[in-house]
């Protein structure tokens, strides 16, 4: 096929799974066995909203899960459930590396099947993500028959446009980091605790091993112009910008053909090239068309976007950026598929300041942490604390720190003080705010009420830039800043003052207004922040809101206004008598 062969044309030819034949007649299976089926879909193109579309890097099943796994789901289940909150449809992606060199040798080490193997630590991320209370609506395997058939489908359609083509490789190359590097990005290293001499990564300090062999190779230097004018028209494609000024110096540097595929003989586990039962393909190649495995590829004509392709967001970690923003945009746009709309790459933990890696063993388990500390806790923590730009020290400490200042003496203590008290009543107090006049008695609740108007807004501008820690602390701000001004307006001094009598009528009844309205913007500010904190801590901000007597359809981002819930008060829940029953009770001595 001519490489510059319209788009239009390119679909109409091969964008159906039913259509023609590729040019050396290969149709996978599912194609055959679905032709009739398939042939039903609309070729207009669907007026219904695009869904919002987000994925998770797929995680590679060498080992067990750590921390910074759980890290990377909550970040993105947080910016998914953002855009719930603001009506909108999403999809959520997540799911397993299965393929590589690297699983067939810790499969062998282990003296199990690839599968068998595979099988194991899949189930144990998926685990993962069912205790993390990821939102998920897919959880894709590399070894599943669909995304084995959307690669082969993909290498086609790239050799089709002729760029693959067949050569001898020479090189250094990385098996934990499954890809190859050139001479200038290499070096030797000394191993402190044997002494050994080797050849390593300067990126990565992972061993590299020469090798030669004859496989496939993508034309990626022809995408060189491609893709800096790609990322002059959208320069914040990756976020944050430090990251993205990376990715545009190293195109800019220049770019070497990848090579795509691996013998057999070295590689056995993976996806065999179609038609030549003598290589495997590359695992990046393969692993990178999962997020258009499960949005549908390959699309039937007007299907493109309907599961939600492109990507609004795709979050990975910072090791992983040469892969997603640079090879992954060139494949893509190879078939005139449009690249992800961005790509959030997120810093990493460290524990003893030493990067947590499966290789060195320097992790933590993330199934312990959620055990002893619940998972709202765990998600609170580190979307706290956890870095987009620079990474975030580990500890146990920090976490009990985090609970006790900003959930147990901040959120928590905020609502007991507000739902608990028998000298006042928060649906009363709800009931009167009815009255406009209400608002006005008191020139200390003007600064509380211009905070409140500001949140939305605030937390709102900080998700748009993809930052949900900065966003979490604007909302843990006004937690603060509402404990700050119920005690400096004392609403229990006036309750007691009143009940102890001796004043006029008319004063009493503006003592009282004063009461209902400190409590009705402790409580507005509470139930503002409780909407907010939903994507963070589903758990928790449910069972506050059900504290506070708010209602199931006004939950919404729509409803995070002062004022905009006159109906709230009642509770739904028991708000506890003390502080073990609280929203944040005690954490276990030993802890």
């Amino acid at each position: 096929m001519n490489p510059r062969i319209s788009i239009p044309a390119f679909r109409g030819a091969f964008g159906l799974k039913t259509q023609t034949p590729l040019g050396n007649g290969w149709i996978c299976r599912s194609c055959r066995r679905n032709r009739q089926s398939r042939a039903t879909f609309s070729t207009s193109r669907s007026s219904q909203e695009k869904p919002y579309y987000i994925t998770t890097p797929i995680f590679y099943v060498n080992a067990a899960p750590h921390v910074g796994h759980l890290y990377t789901m909550v970040l993105t289940d947080i910016l998914k459930r953002w855009q719930v909150l603001r009506g909108k449809k999403a999809i959520l992606c997540t799911g397993t590396d299965e393929h590589g060199m690297k699983i067939q040798r810790a499969a062998a080490q282990a003296k199990t099947p690839p599968k068998e193997f595979c099988d194991l630590t899949a189930e144990t991320f998926k685990t993962l993500a069912k205790r993390a209370e990821l939102s998920n609506d897919h959880f894709v395997r590399t070894t599943d028959e669909d995304h084995k058939e959307a690669v082969q489908y993909f290498w086609h359609m790239l050799k089709e446009r002729e760029y693959i083509y067949e050569s001898k490789h020479e090189g250094w190359y990385c098996v934990s980091d499954e890809t190859y590097y050139p001479e200038s990005a290499i070096e030797k290293r000394l191993d402190p605790f044997t002494g050994r001499t080797f050849m390593a990564s300067q990126e990565t300090g992972k061993e590299v091993e020469w090798t030669s062999e004859a496989n496939y190779h993508f034309r990626l230097s022809a995408f060189q112009d491609r893709l800096l004018d790609f990322y002059k028209a959208n320069p914040n494609f990756v976020v944050p910008v430090s990251r993205m000024n990376d990715v545009v110096r190293w195109v800019s540097e220049g770019l070497e053909d990848l090579s795509i595929s691996r013998p057999v003989e070295r590689l056995t586990w993976g996806i065999r090239v179609p038609d030549d039962e003598n290589q495997t393909i590359y695992v990046w190649l393969d692993a990178l068309i999962n997020y258009i495995t499960k949005a549908g590829y390959p699309w039937a004509p007007g299907q493109e976007h309907a599961l939600g392709w492109p990507a609004d967001v795709q979050v990975i970690g910072k090791d992983i950026v040469r892969f997603h923003c640079i090879y992954w945009p060139a494949f893509l746009l190879a078939l005139d598929i449009e690249p992800p709309k961005q790509i959030l790459t997120h810093a990493h933990w460290t524990l003893g300041h030493q990067k947590m890696a499966k290789s060195t063993g320097n992790v933590v388990n993330p199934f312990f942490a959620i055990d002893r500390f619940g998972i709202d806790a765990m998600r609170y923590y580190l979307a706290h604390d956890g870095g987009i730009s620079d990474d975030s020290d580990y500890g146990n400490q920090f976490i009990v720190e985090r609970y006790k200042k900003g959930l147990q003496g901040g959120l928590g203590n905020l609502v007991s003080r507000i739902t608990r008290p028998k000298i006042w009543n928060v649906q009363d107090a709800v009931n009167a705010a009815r009255s406009e006049s209400l608002t006005k008695i008191d020139s200390s609740i003007e600064k509380q009420i211009i905070m409140l108007e500001a949140l939305p807004a605030k937390v709102s501008a900080k998700m748009e830039e993809l930052n949900p820690g900065a966003a979490l602390q604007i909302i843990m701000d006004a937690v603060y800043e509402t404990n700050k001004f119920l005690q400096n307006s004392q609403p229990w001094t006036l309750a007691n003052a009143i009940k102890a009598g001796n004043f006029d009528p008319e004063v009493a009844a503006q003592m009282k207004a004063k009461i209902d309205s400190t409590v009705y913007h402790c409580a507005e500010a509470t139930r503002m922040v409780g909407i907010l904190l939903q994507p963070y801590m589903p758990g928790k901000a449910a069972q506050l809101l059900d504290m506070l007597g708010v209602d199931e359809s006004k939950r919404t981002f729509t409803h995070v206004r002062l004022r905009d819930d006159y109906e709230y008060g009642l509770p739904k829940t028991p708000v506890g008598r003390d502080a073990w029953d609280g929203l944040f009770p005690p954490l276990p001595v030993d802890t």
